[in-house]
């Protein structure tokens, strides 16, 4: 009884293996072709529960997506004569899975086809175009023609390239550091302009200025001059009518400040005689010098 149980176990166990050997599941975003010694019998591109012969095929997956390839930056050049490091990234997907497999074999040896037949292109396009071209509204049927290119190449493998585009275009080292140079040569040139004419304007405004003050000044001190002038003119009149009204007042007046003013400070000394018309108030309160 217990061998007949074994030898059920190992039956199942065999089916199960066989099972498992036979069937498989293609995804969504896969294709299979079913090799049986190395060459290609069947291929699955929908999704679903497929079946093969055990031991015998094995499968080679592709992808049904649409893949990214990245080639290196290519030097290229232009019609100009400019010279462009442009860095190109493109996408493609396979569209026939069995002549891609009997051309590239693996998506590895894809990518390395692509590298070489894009940047091809993209020397060859880029060749019959300026920089100008690649700067304005005409870059993208520069890149639609750089794609049919490429479609070209690619369709005996079995790709169909679906965008091809420029990532970074810039100019090689050198270059950039020449250009550099020259736009900082520009700028300095521009600034001293810009500095020459700041200063002549500055000058300008100065000789405006000082000529403006000047005049100001000058003005100013001819109303000043007119102003004291007349105010001399006032005080004069005033003191003519205080005289007239009070001659022998305005007469002492006169003396007491002519004393305030020269008897002032310690050590003044005067050679006059006593009866001098400087001293004729001292003795006489009408100012009358004696005989």
């Amino acid at each position: 009884m217990s061998k007949s149980i074994t030898a059920v176990f190992i039956f199942l166990g065999v089916l199960l293996v066989i099972a498992v050997q036979s069937l498989f599941i293609v995804p969504e975003t896969r294709q299979v072709i079913v090799l049986r010694f190395g060459d290609p019998v069947r291929q699955y591109a929908e999704p679903g529960l497929k079946v093969k012969i055990p031991f015998l095929e094995n499968l080679k997956i592709f992808d049904r997506r649409v893949l990214d390839v990245d080639p290196p930056p290519e030097e290229v050049i232009l019609k100009d004569q400019k010279r462009l490091v442009v860095d190109t990234f493109a996408r493609y997907k396979i569209t026939n899975m069995l002549l891609f497999y009997k051309t590239l074999q693996t998506e590895s040896q894809a990518v390395t086809r692509l590298h070489n037949l894009i940047n091809s292109s993209v020397r060859s396009a880029l060749g019959n175009v300026t920089l100008t071209d690649i700067l304005t509204d005409k870059r993208s049927k520069i890149m639609t023609d750089i794609k049919d290119k490429v479609n070209v190449s690619v369709q005996r493998f079995g790709i169909e390239i679906v965008d091809v585009r420029i990532g970074r275009a810039d100019f090689p080292n050198q270059i950039s550091q020449s250009i550099y140079a020259r736009m900082r040569s520009e700028r300095d040139r521009e600034a001293k302009e810009f500095r020459a004419q700041g200063n002549e304007e500055a000058r300008r405004i100065r000789s405006t200025a000082d000529k403006e003050s000047s005049i100001l000044l000058s003005d100013a001190e001819r109303k000043a001059q007119i102003i004291r002038g007349e105010g001399d003119k006032e005080a004069i009149k005033i003191y003519a009518d205080a005289y007239k009204k009070d001659p022998k007042f305005y007469a002492f007046y006169r003396s007491l400040e002519a004393y305030k003013q020269g008897l002032t400070g310690e050590g003044t000394t005067f050679v006059l005689s006593p009866d001098s018309d400087f001293f004729r108030f001292f003795d006489n309160i009408d100012g009358k010098i004696k005989k």
